[in-house]
C-alpha cells in the first residue's frame, strides 16, 4: 500500500478520490486550503468519516498558490507517515465568461492556481521521490483541452498549460523511476462544485458589451449536462474509481493517459494519436530514453 497526497480534496473529484483510495487500503492525505477555517466543515467531515470507517485518511493544509504551503504539506506527510509514494494533482478552479472581459490579472491568477500550482506541488514532492527513485505523479487533467467549448477560455488555457507541464515533467521524472499518469475527465456537472463556484470576469464594462450573448452563457451548465446520453450515470465517482484502477496497476504498467468521458466526445482517440506523434518526435530527436521509466 502507498502513502498518497491529494490536492484539492475538500470537494468533488478530490474528495471522492481520497475516500476511494483510503478504502483501497492506502494511507491518504487529503489536502485543502485552510482546513481550520473556510474548509473546516469539509475537513471535519473527512476526519469523522475516516474514524467511523477505520481508514487511514488524514487532512493536511495545502494552498497550491504558495510554495511554502506546498513544501510544508509534503514535509508533514513524509515526517508523519515516513514516506510519500503518490501525488494526485487535482486542485483547480473554473472561470466562466467572455475572454475579452477577463483582465490579465484574472487569467494570470487562474493559471497560477491550475497550472503553476501543480508545478509548486511537484517542486515540493519531487525531492522525496527522486531520492527514493520511485513514485507516481497522477494528474487530473481535462478533455476540455481538445473539446474547447465556448465561454470557458481562461480555464481551457490553464488546463492546457497544466497538461503540457505534466508531459514535459514526465521526461525528467522518469529518469528517477517516477511514473506519470494523466487521467482526463470529461465534462461533469453533477457531484462537483465547479460550476456553482466558478468565478466571473473582472471587467464589468466589457462583459456588458457582450450582453446579447448572456443567454448562451447562462445555459452553459445545462448545455454541458445535455451532452450525456439518457441513462448514463455521469457521476464523478467514476473518475475516482479510474484513479484507483490506475494506481493499483504494477510499476511500469500504468497508462500514461486515460480518459473518463461521459459525453463520449472521442477525446481518447485524439489524445492517443497526439501522444503517438509526440513520442515519435521525441524519438527522432534522439531522446527516446526520456520516454522510458528508469529503475
Amino acid at each position: 500500500m502507498s502513502v498518497i497526497l491529494i490536492t484539492g480534496a475538500a470537494t468533488g473529484i478530490g474528495y471522492l478520490t481520497a475516500k476511494r483510495l483510503a478504502h483501497d487500503g492506502h494511507t491518504v492525505w487529503a489536502s485543502m486550503r485552510d482546513p481550520e477555517g473556510r474548509n473546516a466543515a469539509h475537513a471535519a467531515e473527512l476526519t469523522e468519516y475516516a474514524t467511523n470507517a477505520g481508514l487511514d485518511l488524514r487532512v493536511v493544509a495545502l494552498d497550491v498558490t504558495s510554495q511554502e504551503s506546498a513544501n510544508r504539506a509534503a514535509a508533514t506527510v513524509v515526517e508523519t507517515s515516513g514516506a510519500l509514494d503518490v501525488v494526485v494533482q487535482n486542485a483547480g478552479h473554473l472561470y466562466v465568461g467572455y475572454v475579452e472581459a477577463f483582465t490579465d490579472e484574472d487569467i494570470a491568477h487562474l493559471i497560477d492556481i491550475n497550472a503553476i500550482g501543480a508545478h509548486r506541488v511537484n517542486r515540493a514532492v519531487l525531492p522525496y521521490l527522486r531520492r527514493q527513485r520511485s513514485g507516481t505523479l497522477l494528474y487530473v487533467g481535462s478533455t476540455i483541452i481538445v473539446t474547447t467549448p465556448p465561454f470557458l477560455g481562461p480555464y481551457v488555457a490553464s488546463k492546457a498549460a497544466f497538461d503540457a507541464l505534466a508531459v514535459v515533467t514526465s521526461y525528467e521524472a522518469a529518469q528517477f523511476g517516477i511514473e506519470t499518469s494523466i487521467v482526463m475527465p470529461g465534462a461533469i456537472t453533477q457531484g462537483t462544485s465547479h460550476f456553482p463556484n466558478a468565478s466571473r470576469a473582472s471587467d464589468a464594462e466589457v462583459t456588458a458589451a457582450y450582453a446579447h450573448l448572456d443567454p448562451l452563457v447562462e445555459r452553459n451548465e445545462e448545455a454541458t449536462a445535455s451532452l450525456v446520453r439518457p441513462g448514463v450515470n455521469a457521476d464523478p465517482q467514476g473518475v475516482a474509481d479510474e484513479i484507483s484502477r490506475v494506481l493499483a496497476l504494477p510499476r511500469g504498467q500504468k497508462p500514461f493517459r486515460t480518459v473518463v468521458d461521459f459525453t463520449e466526445a472521442g477525446v481518447d482517440h485524439v489524445m492517443a494519436f497526439a501522444d503517438m506523434t509526440r513520442k515519435a518526435f521525441v524519438n527522432r530527436m534522439g531522446f527516446g530514453e526520456t520516454l522510458q521509466l528508469q529503475k
